[in-house]
């Protein structure tokens, strides 16, 4: 199958029983829906489809308004490129939340030089958030080696509150938000993630939990309720649906019902990586999970 016919033969049965506009509305009373990128990574890795057909897919396939950009999957962040998807985003009559932001250095390295390049390199995607109307910027909590003991944890909480600090700061003339998904490692740590946010105690820092991405050693409920306080989206990482429209891996019930008794009524952004369900597939299960939360 090629690219163009990839496009067209998803469209209709993604739509089917879907009221877009309602859906839409609704999604105002208790949260937002969004997309994030790497929900249709395979298809955009195979060529199937691109970042600049990523508002449409969103729009017109599962009529989800709120768009969570990776930046590993853009062909380039240029300007000529960002107007060109900017326009798309226009025409499609989508938003943009956030931009995933992965490959710009290692924020807790131990070099001082190392870390704060890798802040500097975050910029040219505060800017391009800005200018895609996007409230944050997504990064990542790593070092060059894994710290373990509470000598090493706390020296690599100073280099992150350097780095974030400085990055935050950047990101505050743009009305932006600096925010760290547990995404492996250290990362995956609730208290270490709570420590950095009291640490650099910034208005526009925050944390994106996910759904996934912790080790089996850690309750990921009970991580998550740490973490919502200071979270800024929240990534709704699935996996596999059942015949009655609910996760089958983990609870996810009661997930939600963490994310909203915390107050938390902001963007929800879809993220599937499960393998039984196509990626199409996956995107319309989870939406029909939260279209019901809704309802």
């Amino acid at each position: 199958m090629n690219r163009r016919s990839f496009l067209k033969s998803s469209a209709v049965p993604a739509l089917a029983g879907i009221p877009v506009v309602a859906q839409a509305q609704s999604a105002r009373e208790k949260f937002r829906i969004s997309l994030a990128e790497w929900s249709i990574h395979k298809a955009i890795q195979s060529r199937l489809a691109t970042n600049l057909d990523f508002p449409r897919i969103a729009r017109e396939q599962f009529g989800i308004e709120g768009l969570e950009f990776v930046n590993q999957l853009w062909a380039a962040p240029t300007q000529s490129y960002v107007s060109e998807l900017k326009g798309n985003m226009q025409r499609s009559g989508v938003k943009g939340v956030l931009i995933m932001c992965d490959g710009e250095g290692l924020m807790g390295h131990s070099d001082r030089a190392a870390r704060l390049k890798a802040a500097d390199n975050h910029r040219l995607w505060v800017d391009i958030a800005a200018e895609l109307g996007c409230h944050s910027i997504r990064t990542n909590m790593h070092a060059e080696k894994q710290p373990a003991t509470p000598a090493e944890i706390d020296a690599f909480l100073g280099c992150c509150a350097e780095s974030f600090t400085r990055l935050c700061e950047y990101a505050r003339t743009s009305g932006l938000n600096v925010i760290i998904e547990n995404h492996g490692g250290i990362s995956s740590n609730p208290d270490v993630l709570v420590r950095l946010m009291k640490a650099v105690n910034l208005p526009n820092f925050g944390l994106l939990p996910d759904f996934g991405n912790f080790p089996k050693e850690i309750d990921r409920f009970e991580a998550v309720g740490r973490m919502m306080p200071y979270a800024r989206g929240v990534s709704f990482k699935c996996y596999d649906f059942g015949p009655e429209g609910k996760e089958t891996t983990f609870d996810m019930d009661r997930m939600m019902k963490i994310v909203l008794d915390s107050g938390y009524r902001n963007w929800i952004g879809i993220e599937y990586e499960g393998d039984r369900l196509t990626e199409f597939e996956g995107i319309q299960a989870a939406k029909r999970y939260l279209d019901r939360l809704l309802a």
